[in-house]
């Protein structure tokens, strides 16, 4: 799964044991402009250091699997938790230019390619 949003807050990483570390970050998604979401990611062991090369206010698209876990509560009770598991973060250029020229820039002219075919080239197959 993936979505883009703001970077509103990133917090430092947290070494849970020996073996395990989690960084957490909250980014504002905004499907609909009247109710923005603050959705919460987890980055986990080496991609904890993903995050430090954004800054606040950054726009960036986050590449993310939903995760799911049940725990049982000491008096029996069951509880579900899910996680957004982050796995790649990736800058949004807010400056992109999808103007007609700079799709027809990036193509050779047609009368560039006519002019160079020849009704006497021969190919051997």
């Amino acid at each position: 799964m993936e979505l883009q949003g703001k970077l509103i807050e990133k917090y430092e990483t947290t070494k849970i044991n020996d073996s395990f570390r989690k960084r957490e970050f909250v980014v504002e998604y905004v499907e609909n402009p009247q109710y923005p979401e603050l959705l919460k990611f987890d980055l986990i062991q080496d991609k904890c250091d993903l995050l430090e090369e954004f800054n606040l206010g950054d726009t960036l698209k986050v590449e993310f699997n939903l995760k799911g876990r049940k725990w049982t509560d000491p008096s029996g009770n069951d509880k579900y938790f899910n996680t957004l598991q982050a796995w790649r973060l990736s800058a949004v250029s807010s400056d992109v230019n999808y103007s007609e020229s700079a799709i027809t820039d990036s193509n050779p002219p047609t009368e560039a390619i006519g002019e160079s075919f020849s009704e006497d080239d021969d190919l051997p197959f």
